[in-house]
């Protein structure tokens, strides 16, 4: 500003430089007592008649803030004095507002959510670590069960109404395991139902001219004892059985061959179904040389043109397997026991004509009377098998009297192997005494 009011005096200085020199001097030490003009508040200014009077030399327009200026100066410098009436033309212009930002507008709260699981007690900071796996530990929860949902129980079955039945998922613990095809098996099994239909062997000893059912009983405790020596796969043994009952439902056999239709069965079954099959001379050596090589070559291939090489289809052991997972996983003693009477059903000509799927379930079911589960029948047996108790009644009672009669018959075999160790002497358990199956 000083610099401002410099410049508007000199363009009042006469034209000769000299004399203007000389008046400034002169001015200069008239005026010695004022103070320098470092500052706008040393410009003296008087009000008159409301309006701003500005020393002599300073020739500025007055705007509005500077004239406010110019008016708060004079106030701070004569503060003893009276104050001079406030012009009109000098009123102070007010600083525009500032506008304050904007408020973000609150959303309208959401209502909170319901939660559908049991971890509404939670403290919040559990609740958020432990959201994302709110649905693995809601069904690793365990149930309780209390005397009010045990009198509730008992009093909806005294009253008639029947309770809807658990089904439990038997394929939960086999997520990580390729080889079970948890995302596949029921599709599976689906059509293991629908295919088990096809080719089944039929009642055939009706046609046999030379072979009987206990010919064939005999053939059968024969080859279990060879399957057990050789160390073979348990579907080996039940797709030998199958070969030898579809051959004679299509072809009359002679009782001397009957020895030799087993061979080639247990020999084609051994190449389908093991990694190492046995040789034709490890059969020969266990027939006692009764058969050669080449008539041993020649029924494998009367089998498998009879049977149009029609080898993939479901067995007995397919629905053995998925049945007694759906009974018990865990259970290693009813596993075994459910095996045994499989076996035992591979020995008895009536089981041939009833579909696969059935007799399974039969087995699971005779297996389950045998060591006295409760309940018999299950929700989730029933959902896997298809089937309820009314329809198991006669397989099961076959199964049942069949091993009631093993430690007294000629054909011990099955019974043998289920009575070591190795599978938990599961045949040395009594026979059920259910009034329904003896």
């Amino acid at each position: 500003m000083a610099t401002r009011n410099h410049h508007a005096a000199a363009a009042q200085q006469p034209a000769n430089r000299g004399a203007a020199v000389q008046a400034g001097k002169q001015k200069i030490a008239a005026a010695g007592r004022r103070r320098a003009l470092g500052d706008i508040g040393n410009v003296v200014t008087d009000v008159l008649d409301g309006k701003i009077q500005l020393p002599e030399g300073i020739n500025r327009p007055i705007t509005r803030s500077f004239g406010a200026q110019l008016l708060k100066n004079a106030a701070l410098a004569n503060k003893n004095a009276m104050p001079p009436a406030k012009p009109v033309a000098a009123r102070a212009v007010p600083k525009p507002v500032r506008k304050a930002p904007a408020k973000p507008v609150p959303r309208p709260e959401q209502p909170p959510k319901i939660a559908t699981s049991s971890d509404e007690n939670r403290k919040p900071s559990q609740a958020a670590a432990g959201s994302s796996n709110s649905a693995q530990k809601n069904s690793r929860k365990k149930v309780v069960c209390t005397l009010t949902t045990v009198l509730t129980a008992r009093s909806k079955t005294a009253c008639g109404i029947k309770q809807k039945e658990l089904i439990e998922d038997i394929d939960k613990l086999d997520g990580n395991n390729q080889l079970a095809m948890v995302d596949y098996v029921e599709d599976i099994y689906k059509f293991y139902k629908a295919s088990e239909h096809e080719s089944r062997p039929s009642d055939y000893m009706g046609s046999q001219p030379e072979v009987n059912p206990k010919m064939r009983a005999i053939l059968a405790d024969w080859m279990v004892e060879v399957h057990s020596r050789f160390e073979l796969m348990p579907e080996t043994l039940y797709l030998t059985i199958y070969i030898v009952d579809r051959y004679l439902s299509l072809q009359p056999v002679l009782r001397r061959e009957l020895q030799l239709v087993g061979i080639a069965a247990m020999l084609i079954a051994s190449k389908y179904e093991e990694i190492w099959a046995p040789e034709v001379n490890d059969f020969i050596s266990l027939s006692d040389d009764a058969f050669s090589r080449q008539q041993i070559l020649i029924m494998e291939k009367a089998i498998l043109n009879n049977m149009e090489w029609n080898l993939t289809l479901p067995t007995l052991y397919h629905f053995l397997v998925r049945f007694a997972k759906a009974a018990g996983r865990g259970d290693k003693q009813l596993g075994h026991m459910i095996l045994f009477f499989g076996e035992l059903a591979l020995m008895d000509y009536r089981m041939v004509t009833i579909r696969p799927s059935v007799v399974a379930a039969s087995a699971v079911y005779a297996a389950r009377c045998t060591l006295r589960k409760s309940p018999l029948w299950t929700g989730t047996l029933k959902h896997h098998t298809g089937l309820h108790e009314q329809q198991l009644m006669e397989g099961a009672k076959i199964l049942v009297s069949s091993h009631a009669a093993a430690p007294e018959g000629k054909l011990k075999t099955v019974y043998q192997k289920y009575s070591s160790e190795q599978f938990e002497c599961v045949a040395l358990h009594p026979p059920a005494a259910d009034p329904g199956f003896v």
